[in-house]
């Protein structure tokens, strides 16, 4: 058990029965109240976010979160399939838990999977991804003198903004946390 001022970002810890990882804390103390903490937490189960009040006292249980490293497989319409390159265990991650990030997931990649108590939470991605553009609008002529953006869209089917010198078939970098341009790929 921690006290609630103790907890980090990127935490996890169990709070009245649930799972929550913190993405934020504040603390708030005044003369005449007890320390306030407010907690801005994501459920890692169901990916909703929100804010939790807890005073200083207050103690949490400390999660632990494993990470497996897994190849994925393949989408068969309703959930992913990961397999753990050391057994060949495979697991099914509903599509729901994993939509955004199967954008960035490409069949044979390892990837990381979080793991609580034995329970699939879902993939850990990382920062920046490099993927093949399979198509792209071609650039208007003279359309130059700004910082102009195309769109294209990348293997995984994630539509993507794109300087206008970027062409079809070149590999590009992504951004995982917001799905945007990076840079060109470096062969």
């Amino acid at each position: 058990m921690i006290q609630s001022t103790e907890i980090k970002p990127g935490q996890c810890f169990i709070w009245e029965g649930n799972l929550y990882q913190c993405l934020d804390k504040s603390l708030n103390k005044t003369a005449m109240a007890k320390m306030k903490v407010a907690l801005k937490v994501k459920d890692p189960r169901t990916g909703v976010v929100k804010e939790l009040g807890l005073i200083g006292s207050d103690r949490v249980e400390e999660a632990s979160i494993d990470k497996r490293e897994m190849q994925y497989l393949y989408d068969d319409g309703t959930s992913l399939v990961f397999m753990d390159t050391e057994t060949y265990d495979q697991i099914e991650i509903p599509e729901e838990r994993v939509e955004w990030e199967k954008n960035f997931l490409k069949p044979s990649e390892m990837i990381n999977i979080q793991v609580f108590d034995g329970e699939i939470l879902g993939v850990i991605l990382p920062d920046k991804v490099s993927l093949k553009i399979t198509e792209c609008e071609q650039a208007v002529k003279g359309d130059t003198a700004t910082s102009a953006q195309k769109n294209a869209v990348v293997e995984t089917g994630l539509q993507v903004k794109v300087p206008l010198f970027i062409q079809e078939g070149e590999t590009i970098v992504v951004s995982t946390a917001d799905g945007k341009y990076c840079s060109r790929a470096k062969d």
